[in-house]
């Protein structure tokens, strides 16, 4: 395996890799080759250019091997937030543009807020509907929960593939599926087709992601959560057929053969490309690593910390990393993290852009904590040189901090 999370002796621990993992160190030295040999504007016709174009393309076919998709198909972007705009105002533009009725969207009420805070902003300009399907209490979300939300007017379904703070995993294949078939009758009834977003954020590195298995049109790549740099990429289905117009979230060049404008920052996407690399190769050692040091990290806070409760331990499928806890009663999960565990231990109360509020995570209440509990919630997520190690020290800090004494 590559990357290291290992600490100095001194050093915390750190359990956050859903907020974010370091770079590997063969990403690093690609990026570096790049550097220096790719600078190269990837536009220009000359020697230079054509250089870093050919980088960029070599990690276009990477990132399209990685998601068994084609490379025509891969548009690179800042990031998973630009990314998850394009591909739901671009939904929603090219519905609009194509006959007076209001466009219809479908999410879920646990969706990360570069899709819920898009979708609700639209809402509110009067752009369009929105149904939120709603997640079980054990944060599940159910098929016909989803279908039973489609209307005539529907132009959109945007679901997470697995949420960043339960772990719980979504059945985009199923959805999928079915909605292949809906497709096929609303074609037969003058219906216009419902395009299928799906951001796969947490799960690319962890789990399978397969865009052929899970029958998506639109799918969100995030560098930065599989020890990549801190730029995205989006799946789109037959892109250069126009099936799925895409929409400028801001106007440019003609980069990106025209879909996503700006000179493309070739360093940062050729190491994109090393990642996913390194994801083709290794995704069965990475799983099978992070699997072992989730349940390893599960069994030992059982058996140290008496009264602490496993959230969602009775869903099977779930990211093989995440680990959702609620500490004993009279503690808060921002005390134990903020002081009693500060520089000893680094994790989240949940997702990392809200990690300064005090207020309960809406996405925990919405998977059925209540208030109490989800403020004693912590979201511990190991990365795939997590040792075991560095799993016994977590545990007897965080033991030593719900049971009292000095760590």
């Amino acid at each position: 395996m590559n990357g290291s999370s290992e600490p100095s002796e001194k050093g915390p621990i750190y359990l956050d890799y859903n907020a974010t993992t370091p770079l590997d160190p063969l990403v690093i030295e690609e990026v570096h080759r790049s550097l220096i040999e790719d600078w190269g504007n990837p536009s220009s016709s000359h020697e230079l250019g054509r250089q870093a174009k050919a980088a960029i393309e070599r990690s276009r076919a990477s990132i399209a091997r990685m998601l068994n998709a084609n490379p025509e198909d891969i548009v690179f972007t800042s990031g998973g937030t630009e990314a998850n705009n394009i591909a739901l105002l671009s939904a929603i533009q090219s519905r609009s543009s194509l006959d007076n009725s209001k466009p219809h969207c479908i999410s879920s009420n646990v969706e990360h807020d570069s899709i819920a805070r898009v979708l609700q902003e639209q809402l509110r300009l009067g752009n369009i509907e929105l149904s939120l399907a709603e997640v079980d209490q054990d944060g599940k979300l159910h098929l016909e929960g989803v279908l039973s939300l489609i209307r005539d007017t529907t132009c959109l379904i945007s679901i997470m593939h697995a949420n960043n703070e339960s772990g719980v995993i979504m059945p985009i294949d199923e959805v999928g599926d079915r909605l292949q078939t809906i497709n096929e009758e609303r074609k037969r009834a003058g219906l216009r087709r419902i395009i299928f977003h799906c951001d796969a954020a947490q799960t690319i590195g962890k789990i399978g992601v397969d865009v052929e298995e899970l029958k998506v049109d639109l799918l969100t790549i995030v560098g930065h959560k599989f020890y990549a740099p801190r730029i995205g990429a989006l799946y789109v289905k037959h892109l250069t057929t126009g099936s799925y117009p895409i929409q400028h979230v801001f106007q440019g060049g003609g980069q990106e053969r025209g879909f996503r404008p700006g000179t493309e920052n070739t360093p940062m996407i050729t190491g994109l490309g090393k990642a996913a690399e390194l994801v083709y190769e290794n995704l069965q050692t990475y799983t099978e690593t992070m699997r072992k040091m989730r349940d390893l990290l599960t069994i030992q806070l059982q058996n140290a910390v008496p009264g602490i409760r496993i959230n969602f331990a009775g869903v099977a499928d779930k990211l093989p990393n995440t680990l959702s806890i609620c500490i004993p009663d009279g503690l808060t999960a921002s005390f134990v993290l903020n002081v009693g565990c500060k520089d000893k231990l680094l994790a989240s109360l949940g997702a990392a852009c809200h990690s300064n509020t005090e207020k309960p995570s809406a996405i925990l209440l919405a998977s059925g904590l209540s208030p109490a509990e989800a403020s004693r919630t912590i979201r511990l997520s190991v990365g795939r040189t997590t040792t075991a190690k560095e799993v016994e020290e977590a545990v007897k800090v965080l033991k030593q901090v719900c049971l009292g004494g000095e760590t």
